[in-house]
């Protein structure tokens, strides 16, 4: 490692992800020397062999390695999603979710071969087992053995997926339902062997801040996730650090966050005149499986554009030649910068893992940057990284702006919770008026995209919204003229 690998600071929480990284990097080592990216030099290089690591052969494993290149370099453009299977790594899952275990007793009740209505449990030689051909994976006979003889083994991505979008072909491989997908992205994390990932922009952000002849400025803006990540510098070095790689300056999105927490609390007592109940909208995840799977909810949810675009279009509107790059731990942001009522907000999208590739690809060696300062958001715009902020927010801005009504939120943590909540209000029965949807659990701290998913995240993004110069929301903006700003959606 040279003296900008900031890796040998970083903690990976597994394998998988440092897999990534060694690809990212690559592919963004190549940008930087302008030269074209080659798949199977980048694939030789990671995979030098001659023994293979974790597959079979060194050929399967560089296969999967140059799929991730290509991946890391666009991907597939005619899939319009930015998650993607990668069939060579996708192949040591079992296809079969219930099987009978050595805990079976060949009990007399039978209990569940009678509790089977599709007759897929046979006794053979005083045992359970499973006719594969006749299941339909309903659970019952697990549920009915008295000696929970029968295990439930689905794939990791299966159960990840809150929006259930992952199914799989008679190849045995994974395969994402674009209809149903939310881009979060949570299938790539829980997938062991790392065979889902997103697409990248890293080679386009790179190509574009190093290429001389440019006439526009590149902004960064960092969402405030970023507090829970390269916990082995202080904040300001890190944004030193990505303003020596070719940016023009650095923006927090938590200022963003401060203008839509007042947006959306001024909104909401608008919408309590005609309606039950109104949503937030920076999740687009969240956003996303409403629209897919409650379309009749679609009118309540908050018009308001999320902190990232909000930010975005207030650095456009002050630098009319200005290109933003999103960086932050959500892979659905990718998805949302493409949207086309706010694709003129953000030009690009990278992840935390993108951001660290990056670093040392461009050899910068974060705790050895000088600190810069970064005052651009509240207190509360900062803690909308994680769950339960966006509530704390829209609390203080309604006293803050003075905005009556009664405010009672509900909290959703995941998109198992989404759902129940959603549930409950399409038949009218939610306990509530106001839904906070995180499709990822512990809110944007947990994004898949993020380096580290650690317990002490939470406390990190808190102390990191008390470090803030500006402690109130009107504080914080009021520098900032937002009138010309365009901040609502049009779904």
């Amino acid at each position: 490692m040279g003296k900008g690998s900031n890796v040998e600071l970083m903690k990976f929480d597994s394998d998988v992800q440092k897999i990534k990284y060694d690809v990212l990097k690559e592919v963004a080592s190549t940008a930087f020397k302008g030269i074209e990216c080659d798949e199977n030099k980048i694939a030789k290089k990671i995979v030098p062999g001659p023994k293979p690591v974790s597959r079979c052969c060194i050929y399967h494993e560089r296969e999967i390695v140059r799929e991730r290149v290509i991946l890391a370099n666009g991907g597939n453009i005619e899939n319009d999603n930015i998650i993607e299977v990668i069939p060579a790594a996708c192949d040591e899952c079992p296809i079969n979710r219930y099987k009978i275990t050595e805990a079976c007793r060949g009990c007399l009740s039978h209990k569940c071969a009678k509790s089977c209505p599709f007759n897929a449990i046979e006794i053979i030689n005083q045992r359970a087992v499973i006719n594969y051909d006749l299941c339909k994976e309903c659970g019952r006979c697990q549920k009915a053995c008295p000696y929970n003889a029968v295990a439930d083994i689905q794939r990791p991505c299966i159960r990840a997926c809150g929006a259930k979008s992952i199914s799989i072909n008679e190849e045995k491989k994974a395969v994402i339902d674009n209809s149903k997908c939310v881009s979060c992205g949570q299938c790539s994390q829980a997938c062991p062997f790392g065979a889902i990932m997103d697409k990248s922009q890293i080679s386009d952000v790179i190509r574009d801040i190093i290429d001389e002849s440019r006439e526009h400025n590149v902004y960064a803006i960092i969402a405030p996730a970023i507090a829970s990540q390269f916990t082995f510098a202080d904040i300001g070095q890190v944004v030193s650090a990505i303003k020596k790689v070719g940016f023009t300056d650095v923006v927090e999105v938590a200022l963003g966050a401060d203008i839509i927490a007042e947006h959306e609390s001024k909104e909401f007592a608008e919408v309590m005149e005609e309606k039950d109940f109104m949503t937030t909208s920076c999740c687009p995840a969240f956003v996303e499986y409403i629209t897919k799977n409650y379309p009749e909810l679609i009118d309540n949810m908050s018009t308001s554009v999320s902190p990232m675009i909000a930010t975005a279009r207030l650095i456009k509107n002050t630098d009319k030649n200005a290109k933003v790059a999103f960086i932050g731990p959500c892979m659905a942001k990718k998805m949302e910068a493409k949207k086309s009522d706010i694709a003129d907000g953000v030009d690009y999208v990278l992840t935390f893992e993108e951001l660290l590739a990056m670093l040392d690809a461009a050899d910068i060696n974060v705790k050895e940057c000088s600190e810069a300062q970064l005052n651009n958001g509240s207190y509360y715009g900062r803690i909308f990284a994680r769950s339960g902020g966006v509530t704390e927010a829209i609390i203080q801005a309604i006293e803050e702006f003075g905005i009556e009504g009664e405010f009672k939120p509900v909290k959703c943590n995941g998109l198992n919770e989404c759902d129940k909540a959603l549930k409950l209000a399409k038949i009218k029965r939610l306990q509530g008026n106001f839904i906070e949807g995180m499709a990822c659990e512990g809110g944007c701290i947990h994004g898949a995209g993020s380096i580290s998913f650690g317990p002490k995240s939470k406390v990190t993004v808190d102390k990191y919204g008390e470090m803030a110069l500006e402690k109130n929301i009107k504080d914080s903006l009021r520098v900032f003229n937002t009138d010309n700003i365009e901040l609502h959606r049009k779904f």
